[in-house]
């Protein structure tokens, strides 16, 4: 399960405060300060690391706080510093801060650093103070206080490709038959309640192999995510809502699933232009993306010359290619994945705000 919001509380480390003291020794009954520094606090730096997948650590936790720098001590001695504090968050997430909505970072490549709460810088001990009129300064700086954030966290999935379609389209089962993923597949509206991510290798086949493992021999891989079933007014709120159109911005593909002949007695080319409203809606770079047309459930429409008539009656209408597969029978699914990778490397470029590496002025 891909948990994509979530809210936390950070806060860095306070500052030591600087000693006031003095040299005290039997005969020297009058020696001069020697308060150290407090040490600096700790910050809360923020690191995108491909290793995590979700938001799911922070559904937990929601106070994270960096150590606080040591006090100063006599005889020169100055405060250790606060330890910072690293949280490892999902490339591609967000960072809003929860009390104004302000976009703080994007953490859009892997391994990108943000420190998010500076630690307070130490206070100065009285050691520092002394001058030609003053020896004997009693004064100390107290350590800068910390910085405090309550933050919002959503994530971007990360996607070569993502699906799209009507409720019941057959997206679900697609992933879960061409990768590992296993998504809850039934025949009743808003089966997918959050994304799900699969990956696809090429080459041998897909999936998983006869022992439920995934197959050897992959050489190359498509990562797709199964976007929640959206509907008309989507972008308004309706079903679902806006909150799962976030994810398809980063993918760098959509593949739109359609049913030849849906359940509801709807009409497939209605549900096509019902979604591209939709994504035009809430972004016009989404329906910008580049996009392949499949129909799905092939094999409850008789046999190749039928399959061929609804491909043929479908492009001519929306006037664009048109792919058929069956995920039952799995014909048809390598040719639909041999044109996503095709497409894919033919423009690598197709979505910007998702880098893999940072870009060369940073």
């Amino acid at each position: 399960m891909i948990i994509d919001t979530a809210n936390i509380y950070v806060k860095s480390g306070k500052g030591g405060d600087g000693c006031a003291s003095f040299l005290r020794m039997k005969y020297i009954p009058k020696g001069g300060p020697n308060g150290g520094d407090g040490g600096d606090g700790g910050s809360v730096i923020l690191v995108a690391d491909p290793e995590v997948e979700t938001l799911l650590d922070f559904a937990g936790r929601h106070h994270w706080r960096a150590e606080a720098g040591e006090m100063g001590r006599g005889k020169q001695q100055h405060g250790k510093k606060g330890e910072d504090l690293t949280i490892r968050l999902p490339p591609g997430t967000l960072v809003y801060n929860e009390e104004n909505g302000e976009l703080i970072v994007d953490l859009d490549y892997e391994g990108k650093t943000f420190t998010v709460a500076k630690g307070g810088k130490g206070g100065r001990g009285n050691e520092y103070f002394k001058t030609a009129t003053n020896q004997s300064p009693t004064e100390a700086e107290p350590g800068e206080p910390a910085e405090e954030f309550d933050l919002r966290l959503e994530l971007k999935l990360i996607a070569d490709i993502g699906l799209l379609g009507k409720p019941n389209a057959g997206k679900s089962t697609l992933l879960s038959v061409v990768s590992a993923a296993e998504p809850k597949v039934a025949d009743y509206p808003f089966t997918t309640l959050v994304p799900q991510l699969g990956i696809a290798e090429l080459s041998s086949g897909f999936g998983k192999n006869n022992s439920g493992g995934t197959p050897e021999g992959y050489n190359r891989r498509l990562v797709i995510a199964d976007i929640p079933g959206l509907i008309e007014k989507a972008s308004e709120g309706a079903g679902l809502g806006t909150r799962f159109l976030r994810h398809v911005e980063r993918t760098k593909l959509l593949i739109h699933v359609l049913e030849p002949e849906p359940e509801d007695g709807s009409d497939p080319i209605e549900n096509y232009h019902v979604i591209r409203k939709e994504l035009a809606s809430h972004s016009p770079a989404l329906a910008d993306k580049q996009e392949i047309i499949a129909l799905s459930k092939m094999d409850l429409m008789g046999g190749p010359e039928d399959h061929e008539v609804a491909r043929q009656m479908i492009a001519d209408e929306l006037g664009k290619p048109v792919f058929t597969f069956s995920s039952a029978t799995r014909v048809g699914l390598t040719e639909l994945l041999e044109e996503a990778w095709a497409l894919l490397h033919a423009a690598p470029e197709t979505a910007p705000g998702w880098k893999s590496q940072p870009p060369a002025s940073e």
